[in-house]
């Protein structure tokens, strides 16, 4: 039996923050774009201890230029998708 699909909050973040650093955008320039005054949720995000709703995935989405799907880890991708 499969096991039910969750989202990996710690590989997650590190995906955001791979993704963020490869198109040369800081994290006070994602932090504008997503329109926060303050940059702790993009902190937050990429430290697993939370993930982004469903409108700022799209947002990420747009401004990484991935799909929102990209940058989601689940459980069943961690062993295989960054290696």
């Amino acid at each position: 039996m499969d096991q039910y699909p969750v989202i990996n909050l710690k590989e997650t973040g590190l995906r955001i923050k791979t993704l963020r650093q490869e198109r040369g955008i800081t994290v006070l320039e994602l932090s504008q774009y997503m329109g926060f005054t303050e940059p702790q949720a993009v902190y937050k995000w990429q430290r697993g201890e939370s993930l982004p709703t469903v409108d700022n995935l799209y947002a990420l989405s747009k401004i990484l230029r991935t799909s929102m799907e990209d940058i989601l880890v689940g459980n069943d991708e961690m062993s295989s998708r960054f290696l």
